[in-house]
């Protein structure tokens, strides 16, 4: 495209946005904080440039010609582009010594929180932010980031935490109530704990033992993991758990691994760095912190 043809601000692609979005210069408007009449102006001004029109009027307002659908994709990806690099500029100027992390609620909850106060002691000059959500805000943007899965992210850098090691565990109490369970085929008997998005599944624990299809007494299902280990600690049926998540209830015997069941899962949680981005000392100091800590008994 000629220089010409470029277009005069971005302001002027927000608007074409808008418009795309809203399907109004009214709705636009109010979407970009301007005056319809400057949201109107901003329209003829990229529409005169490239010398098409980028929107006809139709019965449900303004409507994207197939000019105006090429350019409103190409003009998503060219900001979204842009945001990626302020993204990156902003991470170039943070201090050498903060650490954002993404974290995961189920893993700040029951194993990295208890732990941190060693590695505050140990680092009292790195300030550490945790934040357990994503935003457009680009000073949201993770240095680091504790991920369930296969440990494959495009990029990003992974490292095997640990949770591959899956028990099946219940109290003592509920164990024993339905006679106790000497084989996986005897759990089909008890009610099950379940997780609406984990891949933790019955069906993984039910092929690791010959099951085939796997039908439990009754199910009961919860929107947070954290919500199902406390479930199975006050006894409302079993669960299936990363057995580093419950380590200090199985030694307590607050929970139980019936039988030593189990299986070996595909999933698991993983710390993950951008491969684009320089690692900071507070960053590195941490990182050698956690692998460090995930090797300790």
């Amino acid at each position: 495209m000629s220089i010409h043809r470029l277009p005069s601000s971005m302001t002027a692609l927000r608007v074409l946005l808008a418009i795309a979005e809203h399907g109004t210069a009214s709705g636009a408007a109010e979407a970009v904080n301007l005056t319809q009449s400057a949201v109107s102006k901003h329209l003829r001004g990229l529409e005169e440039s490239l010398g098409v029109a980028l929107f006809a009027r139709g019965s449900r307002g303004l409507v994207p010609t197939e000019a105006g659908r090429i350019y409103v994709k190409h003009v998503r990806l060219a900001l979204a582009e842009l945001e990626a690099a302020a993204a990156h500029i902003s991470a170039l100027k943070a201090s050498p010594w903060s650490v954002r992390l993404h974290v995961l609620p189920i893993i700040g909850d029951r194993w990295l929180l208890p732990r941190f106060s060693r590695f505050a002691e140990l680092h009292p000059e790195i300030d550490v932010q945790f934040t357990t959500f994503v935003t457009a805000d680009t000073a949201e943007t993770a240095d680091g980031v504790f991920r369930f899965g296969e440990g494959q992210w495009a990029g990003q850098c992974a490292d095997y935490l640990f949770g591959r090691d899956v028990a099946l565990v219940g109290t003592a109490a509920l164990v024993s109530r339905l006679g106790g369970i000497q084989t996986a085929e005897d759990v089909r008997r008890y009610t099950v704990l379940d997780h609406f998005q984990t891949p933790l599944r019955w069906s993984e624990f039910a092929a690791a033992h010959g099951l085939g299809e796997f039908k439990p007494n009754h199910t009961i299902r919860f929107g947070f993991y954290s919500l199902v280990i406390r479930a199975a600690i006050s006894g409302q049926g079993l669960a299936l758990v990363p057995r580093r998540l419950v380590q200090d209830e199985l030694e307590s015997g607050r929970l139980i691994n019936p039988a030593g069941l189990g299986f070996q899962s595909r999933n698991a949680y993983w710390f993950t760095i951008p491969e684009d981005r320089p690692v900071r000392p507070g960053l590195a100091a941490f990182h050698k912190w956690l692998l460090a800590e995930v090797q300790a008994p």
